[in-house]
């Protein structure tokens, strides 16, 4: 299982669901502390800004970025849940969820992972240089993308709701 939540809901997530591995994304100069409970071999802190293209003096999301995610999500054993998190739970964080989900689940529906996804999180507005990275990476010939495009812009919201993602149905 995935929980997807904000910086701010680390310690409430880890204590709720008993996760022992961590994926932060997050810019560069924004701390985050690791949980005792989690390993420090078991948290990947990725530094990107959450950005679609390039800008001057951010780091956008790149090739390496995917690779080393979805290298940490292929080394889970899943015998405990995974935290997933950026700075307000909604872009960076539903993105790589997403990704997580289609990596470890690659018979999985891209379609109906980004329905589930939406119903799960109405704030989601998954971050579609990940999502294309991604969908280049796992050889999804266009699909990933295409299906984050057809569940749009989540609902506005300052940070989103902590949810739960299912790898398989």
């Amino acid at each position: 299982m995935i929980h997807v939540c904000s910086l701010a809901k680390i310690e409430e997530t880890v204590a709720r669901t008993g996760a022992d591995r961590m994926l932060s994304l997050l810019a560069a100069g924004t701390d985050v502390i690791r949980p005792a409970s989690i390993p420090r071999e078991n948290h990947l802190h990725l530094v990107m800004h959450d950005i679609a293209v390039a800008q001057e003096g951010m780091t956008m999301p790149g090739e390496e970025h995917v690779r080393d995610l979805l290298d940490f999500a292929r080394r889970w054993d899943r015998a405990k849940p995974m935290i997933v998190h950026c700075y307000a739970g909604i872009s960076r964080s539903t993105a790589s969820a997403y990704i997580i989900a289609a990596a470890l689940a690659p018979k999985r529906d891209e379609v109906e992972l980004a329905q589930t996804l939406r119903a799960l999180s109405p704030s989601a507005t998954p971050n579609p240089r990940l999502i294309a990275v991604a969908d280049t990476l796992l050889e999804r010939n266009g699909r990933m993308i295409e299906a984050i495009e057809a569940i749009g812009r989540g609902a506005d919201a300052f940070e989103g709701t902590p949810f739960a993602l299912k790898i398989d149905i």
